[in-house]
């Protein structure tokens, strides 16, 4: 069986903390709604509940009328399928907690980050991997990211802020420089640069994003990508330590208006 998605978790978690704050244990809980206590506790940590069984538990806890629609709005959205399951991706990974997030906040220390590349630069970073990857293959993911880039110019646009360093920047070719500039342009888009001049810093341990997501009680998620593979970090406080080196880096980086200017000048020597 599938790991539950984070959306999924969510719901369980909130479940979870309606059952205690109505005094009730997972035994006394499933003897009430005629489950076994292994069903109560496999809900509780993200297995999705059919649509009667979630309303006997909100009946159970005491949530009735419109109190109920937060939770199931919850359970709609732990539902739904992603935009990306054609596109051959399951819901574990960063777009799925991206597709939700009301806010991003990225450092990047070896990319462009993926929502301000444009196509050319996406494909030479797909392309230099070193397995080799088919035209298709490389067509997909090119797809996949110019979807998400959507979400900085839609109704209901995602916050973003990145903080680039400097050799990034001179790695990068005109066209995508100047894609930069005008993206950053966006209300919503807050563009940095840090400057190896900055000296040493905590940004030098790696890349990281820092997801804010609208559900109960506010949850933040560090994501963190490595050569294997990725990590989500949930607990609240090694999320306060990279809220706080984000923040750090910040000062240290120039200005939205400075880091525009640094970055036209660089286009132009190209």
């Amino acid at each position: 069986m599938a790991e539950p998605t984070y959306r999924q978790r969510r719901l369980g978690e909130a479940l979870q903390l309606l059952r205690e704050r109505a005094g009730m244990s997972q035994k006394e809980a499933s003897d009430r709604l005629n489950y076994n206590v292994p069903k109560v506790s496999r809900i509780e940590n993200g297995q999705l509940p059919d649509i009667h069984a979630l309303r006997a538990m909100l009946d159970l806890y005491g949530v009735i009328g419109d109190d109920e629609v937060p939770y199931i709005e919850m359970w709609r959205l732990a539902k739904e399928k992603g935009w990306w399951r054609p596109f051959g991706l399951d819901d574990q990974g960063y777009i799925s907690l991206e597709h939700d997030a009301s806010h991003v906040r990225e450092f990047s220390l070896g990319f462009i980050p993926g929502q301000l590349q444009s196509v050319r630069y996406m494909r030479n970073v797909f392309g230099s991997t070193t397995i080799q990857r088919s035209k298709k293959s490389v067509d997909n993911d090119i797809a996949v990211r110019q979807r998400r880039q959507r979400r900085l110019v839609s109704d209901d646009p995602l916050e973003y802020h990145a903080i680039i360093a400097e050799p990034v920047l001179r790695g990068a070719d005109r066209e995508q420089l100047l894609h930069l500039v005008e993206m950053g342009r966006l209300p919503n888009v807050t563009i940095q640069v840090l400057l190896d001049s900055a000296g040493s810093h905590d940004g030098q341990f790696g890349s990281f994003a820092l997801l804010d997501l609208p559900f109960a009680g506010d949850p933040q998620v560090l994501y963190i990508e490595y050569m294997a593979g990725s990590i989500h970090i949930e607990d609240p406080e090694r999320v306060r330590i990279a809220n706080l080196v984000f923040k750090n880096l910040s000062k240290l980086a120039l200005t939205p208006n400075e880091s525009a200017g640094w970055i036209e000048r660089l286009a132009a020597e190209r």
